[in-house]
């Protein structure tokens, strides 16, 4: 069974496309994070929920 970690952003109002799109490069190329939910408010702030699966490492020996 997979397990993921979440992790979870807040960017304000009056943050542009462009930085929200650097932002969210950055965590998925150095972090291995991806994008699990993006939710834009009327007001143009955006919460942003990604994730990443935790590999658990199974014993042999």
């Amino acid at each position: 069974m997979l397990d993921y970690s979440y992790k979870d952003l807040y960017l304000p109002c009056g943050t542009s496309r462009e930085a929200a799109r650097q932002v969210l490069t950055e965590h998925a190329e150095y972090g291995s994070w991806e994008l699990d939910r993006l939710r834009l408010y009327p007001d143009g702030s955006r919460r942003i929920r990604l994730r990443r699966k935790i590999i658990r490492v199974i014993r042999t020996m």
